[in-house]
């Protein structure tokens, strides 16, 4: 008597048990080959997703009512997504210096408009015009860039909600 196995392989035409065995792996590689097409697919769209959810509003950070300009050299900057960030020791008035950090565009927002590794490297004094985050701490939000040889350079806080105040060409 067959198996029902066997005659399964038999009816498909299949004249022995390893077709069988063949047929049976070929529609288990087809099941994984889509399980991984989904899950491939899956995990593209939460990672689009990630940039969406970290990246925030000017008005959720930053306060337009607290407007400051920051003098000193620069200590370090950081050239990651989505903000590049800037930091520079402010000499107060008092002669105590506090370490800032300033927020700008995007890196590749900063090199199109002109400020890059070799533009802001440790040491160079620049001054930055800018907004005061929320929090009241040293953060801020840089608007424009001045360097030591009077070039003033948009950093790229527009469109998301920063004040408009005309200096961003694209505003007009």
């Amino acid at each position: 008597m067959l198996g029902y196995w066997k005659l399964d392989a038999v009816i498909k035409g299949k004249s022995d048990v390893k077709s069988w065995h063949n047929d049976k792996r070929d529609n288990s590689m087809q099941r994984n080959t889509k399980k991984a097409v989904i899950l491939g697919a899956f995990g593209l769209l939460l990672a689009a997703a990630v940039p969406v959810v970290a990246h925030h509003a000017f008005g959720a950070e930053f306060d337009p009512n607290r407007p400051l300009i920051l003098k000193g050299p620069v200590t370090k900057v950081e050239w990651v997504n989505p903000h590049a960030w800037i930091h520079l020791d402010v000499t107060n008035e008092d002669g105590t210096v506090e370490s800032w950090m300033v927020e700008g565009g995007t890196p590749n927002t900063l090199l199109r408009r002109g400020i890059d590794r070799n533009s802001l490297v440790p040491g160079t004094v620049i001054v930055v015009d800018g907004y005061q985050s929320k929090d009241r701490s040293n953060r801020a939000n840089g608007r424009d860039v001045t360097f030591p040889d009077g070039r003033k350079l948009f950093m790229g806080s527009s469109g998301t909600g920063a004040p408009r105040d005309g200096r961003d060409k694209t505003e007009r």
